[in-house]
């Protein structure tokens, strides 16, 4: 079965680490050209682009802080100069701040996270859908997770930014629906990338971790890009206002397996 993603121009955001990295490669591999967003490290990006480019493929880095209106459509900008517009947004950059019960949390650091991952999302989407409605056609991947639906003490802001791009997500997909454009989610689990190491470097985290999933095995950035590509592609054309959970059985709480 074939993706039929050759050619088609993609932006992932947070693009030039962890998951975002997995999925820019994923979408290289196929043939689309990927666009590469980042705040930080270019270097890591350009190593990217270079290698992507260097097996014949198309790439290219464009700098964008996802939170702020005006750099968003700058870096859109930069898009339909290089490739003429977008066909599939990946909207992957966020954070998940810092951990503090709600009553001791600061607000400036809980709006920083709501920022990035829910506005950022939205201004991403935004500018895409401008493009995709006109154009009869694209797709957008909000990478949500896991907790859009499990709570996760400390972590408030993150939780109700996830669950606020699921929420968008489906709205947006019913607005654009009749412009055969798709929108949906996908929701990793524990996932071995940087961001969640100090768990799964740890013998003892890492244990307990496991009893948390099903599948007894924490996911890898390629579950979650082979799943992207799939959903990009018109092997899921009727796949749209929904998530896709890619979590090993994690919403199955497993805790409940022995009875409650």
């Amino acid at each position: 079965m074939e993706t039929n993603l050759k050619n088609k121009r993609v932006l992932v955001t947070g693009g030039n680490s962890g998951l975002g990295a997995a999925i820019a490669r994923g979408f290289a591999a196929e043939g689309a050209h990927v666009a590469i967003n980042y705040v930080a490290h270019p270097e890591a990006t350009e190593a990217m682009v270079r290698a992507i480019t260097e097996s014949g493929g198309k790439a290219l880095g464009v700098p964008a802080d996802i939170a702020d209106a005006k750099s968003v459509t700058a870096m859109f900008a930069t898009l339909d100069a290089a490739w003429g517009g977008i066909d599939v947004l990946v909207n992957n950059a966020g954070i998940d701040g810092t951990q503090a019960p709600a009553w001791e949390a600061d607000p400036a650091s809980w709006g920083k996270v709501i920022d990035i991952n829910l506005k950022g999302a939205f201004l991403c989407a935004r500018e895409a859908l401008r493009r995709m409605v006109g154009q009869k056609s694209g797709v957008i991947l909000n990478l949500s997770s896991v907790h859009e639906v499990i709570a996760w003490s400390g972590y408030s802001a993150y939780t109700a930014s996830k669950a606020g791009v699921a929420m968008m997500a489906k709205t947006m997909a019913q607005e654009a629906a009749p412009h055969g454009v798709r929108v949906l989610c996908i929701a990793p689990g524990a996932i071995r990338t940087p961001i969640n190491r100090a768990v799964w470097d740890d013998p003892e985290g890492y244990k307990d971790l496991l009893t948390k999933i099903p599948l007894g095995r924490i996911g890898e950035p390629e579950d979650i890009a082979r799943m992207a590509v799939v959903l990009a592609s018109d092997i899921a054309s009727y796949v749209t206002a929904t998530t896709v959970f890619v979590d090993g059985g994690m919403t199955d709480y497993p805790s409940f397996a022995h009875g409650g």
